[in-house]
Order: C-alpha cells, then sequence, then structure tokens
C-alpha cells in the first residue's frame, strides 16, 4: 500500500453568494467552503461542477459563465459566474491556505480525513465602509481548517487581537445563539479606529448545502 503524503498547501473551492434582490449595493452577501483538494487541479475540476453538487442546473440562471478562455471579467480567483432571475449572484472560487493540520493525501492527490469526519473552516472577512459606505467592498479570507470543530472555534476566537480594535465582541459558546446579534456562525466582530469592521465565521461543507442548496 502506498504511503500517504501530507501537502503543503490546501485547495478549497468557495462559494460566494451576493443577494442583488435584498440589497442592491451587494452588501447582503454570504461565504462558504463547498470542498477541499489537495491539488489546485482537483479543486478547479471540483468548482466547475459545484453548483451541480447544490442540485442548480444551467436553466435555474439567467447568466451562467465558467473560466476557461480569456479575457475574464469576473474576477481572478472566480471560477464559475451565475445570475440568477431574482437577482442573486452566484461566484464559486478558490482559496489557497496552509495544511495548518497536517492533513494527509491519497496517492491520487484526494484529501484523506476520519471517517464520518467533516472539515470546520474559519472565515475572516473585512468589510471596508472607508472604501464604500454601503458596505460592500468585502474580501473574505479562510484562516484554517480543521477537522474538530472546538478547535476551529479556538481559532477563530484568536483570529484577531482585542486591542486593535475599538469594538470587540466574542461569542464564548454555540448556546449563546439566542443571545447573539451578529449571525449564527459568526465568533467574532470587530471594528477598527479606521472603521473597517471584521467578522470572523466558523462554517462546514454541510452547512453551505443547507443554506444555499437548491429549494425542492
Amino acid at each position: 500500500m502506498e504511503a500517504k503524503t501530507i501537502p503543503e498547501l490546501l485547495y478549497h473551492t468557495t462559494l460566494t453568494v451576493i443577494d442583488y434582490q435584498q440589497d442592491p449595493s451587494g452588501a447582503t452577501r454570504s461565504v462558504y467552503v463547498l470542498g477541499t483538494h489537495c491539488t489546485l487541479e482537483g479543486a478547479k475540476a471540483f468548482a466547475t461542477s459545484a453548483l451541480q453538487e447544490l442540485e442548480y442546473d444551467t436553466n435555474d440562471f439567467a447568466e451562467i459563465a465558467v473560466r476557461s478562455d480569456e479575457p475574464w471579467k469576473h474576477g481572478d480567483g472566480v471560477q464559475v459566474f451565475a445570475r440568477a432571475p431574482a437577482g442573486q449572484v452566484f461566484l464559486i472560487g478558490i482559496d489557497t491556505t496552509p495544511n495548518n493540520e497536517s492533513l494527509p493525501a491519497s496517492p491520487d492527490g484526494a484529501l484523506v480525513l476520519p471517517e464520518g469526519a467533516t472539515l470546520h473552516y474559519v472565515l475572516q472577512t473585512t468589510i471596508d465602509y472607508n472604501m464604500d459606505r454601503t458596505g460592500s467592498a468585502q474580501s473574505t479570507n479562510i484562516e484554517g481548517s480543521y477537522i474538530r470543530r472546538a478547535d476551529a472555534w479556538k481559532a477563530a476566537q484568536n483570529c484577531l487581537d482585542k486591542d486593535n480594535f475599538v469594538e470587540y465582541d466574542v461569542r464564548d459558546s454555540e448556546e449563546m445563539t439566542g443571545e447573539w446579534p451578529f449571525g449564527e456562525d459568526v465568533i467574532v466582530h470587530a471594528v477598527a479606529e479606521t472603521g473597517q469592521n471584521y467578522v470572523v465565521a466558523v462554517r462546514t461543507v454541510p452547512g453551505a448545502h443547507k443554506r444555499h442548496a437548491k429549494k425542492k
């Protein structure tokens, strides 16, 4: 049996949903991870079929484009662009991170997880109100991926330095759901003196499917 290797990097296929129907400015958006691969080629191949994994087909969209030939007008990190008739935009992209948990890869390059395990992703979103007062100037980065949810929560809680912010709220436990105003996946909300808002969340692939898969 061939030995498993430990890749230095992981390639995450991401879903960004921008709800122009609810908010024409584009400030209402959410970012999830749909899958993780050990090679860029594997992540790109998965990205082209990611909307089908969410039970959508091309007829569900007024416009759809898959990155293949240049020029490409939908952003450097975007592999698939789709616009629904109601106005929501779906962006399938790829984010690269270090393999912070030293997760192994099989000989064919697939990520190997313990049986029944799912990854928990720490995502940090920066909202720059100085650049655009509507809040539509946003960027989201994956800060790490963890097998244990408790480890992801701890990483999220320590993602930002409290001393660098004029406002800083951290969620101590999942039991705070009814008392926490920043979203069920959000662990930290912070505001810098310069006006930027920071949101750190923990999300999973099943959570992405629950929230954004096609409703039957």
